[in-house]
């Protein structure tokens, strides 16, 4: 089974490159990439999205300006995303850019970064515990996404109806959106997941997607959020491609990390 990294890799040079599948997503670095081993995924198959409703969806970019993942707000002060997201690029270089559904306007705010957090068994998306929290430099005055309890199974039921976001491709291999998309997907259940991918672990993973495929998350839309409502229950993590049959979306289980990402985003976390 060839398995995608949805990850967002930059060359020295800083130029954003969405490439192939790779067997093993290699680890990746803040230095210069091969850019035969990056990927990134975006909406397939959705629709035109409104941060009136959704106010926590967030892009992040690098200091020129180039958006790589997507990430949410969970406090006034942080945003999480997929820690393979966060080692993309130096963290001085990270940008968070809120309140801008439209990437050509320059609406809402950009904030630079001043802290980053991975989660320490973190080494490859597919291990798992591909998920951080940035602490950003200013203040974010948007509504963040709720955080399920570490207990929630509800939100995690099969078929549930879950929302992904995110600014990126809108095929796979085509071209980036400019404004914000988000598309609805069923959870998939862990058993049938299991069977879709021998590298998912219920424990820190979540699927979500149909049999048939044709909606999904892919390149450009690594670190985004899967909502149900307004819970944050999934980060965009992997995939195989973007929308093929019997291969659903693979998102972090953000409820395996509660705990981790409130502590992360006090002092001021609210919502």
């Amino acid at each position: 089974m060839s398995v995608k990294s949805r990850r967002s890799l930059l060359l020295a040079s800083g130029a954003l490159l969405a490439a192939a599948a790779v067997v093993v997503p290699v680890v990746v670095g803040t230095a210069s990439a091969d850019p035969a081993s990056a990927n990134q995924p975006r909406i397939v198959g959705g629709d035109k999205a409104s941060l009136a409703d959704h106010p926590y969806a967030v892009y992040l970019t690098d200091a020129g300006g180039n958006q790589f993942c997507g990430a949410v707000i969970v406090s006034s002060t942080a945003v999480a995303t997929a820690a393979h997201c966060a080692k993309a690029v130096a963290k001085q270089d990270i940008r968070v850019v809120a309140g801008r559904e439209d990437k050509r306007t320059g609406d809402g705010e950009v904030l630079g970064v001043s802290k980053v957090w991975i989660s320490k068994g973190y080494s490859d998306p597919t291990r798992g515990d591909d998920i951080a929290v940035l602490t950003v430099r200013g203040q974010l005055d948007y509504r963040p996404a709720k955080l399920p309890a570490s207990s929630d199974t509800a939100s995690y039921r099969e078929g549930a109806n879950a929302t992904v976001l995110g600014w990126g491709r809108v095929a796979d291999g085509g071209d980036r959106s400019d404004y914000l998309r988000s598309a609805r997907v069923p959870v998939v259940s862990d058993s049938a997941c299991r069977s879709d991918y021998t590298v998912y672990d219920q424990r820190t993973m979540v699927c979500a997607g149909y049999d048939e495929g044709g909606i999904d998350a892919c390149q450009g839309d690594s670190g985004g959020p899967l909502v149900v409502g307004d819970t944050l229950i999934g980060i965009v993590s992997f995939g195989d491609g973007c929308g093929k049959a019997g291969k659903p979306g693979v998102y972090t289980r953000v409820s395996a990390y509660t705990d981790d990402i409130e502590a992360q985003a006090k002092p001021r976390l609210f919502g």
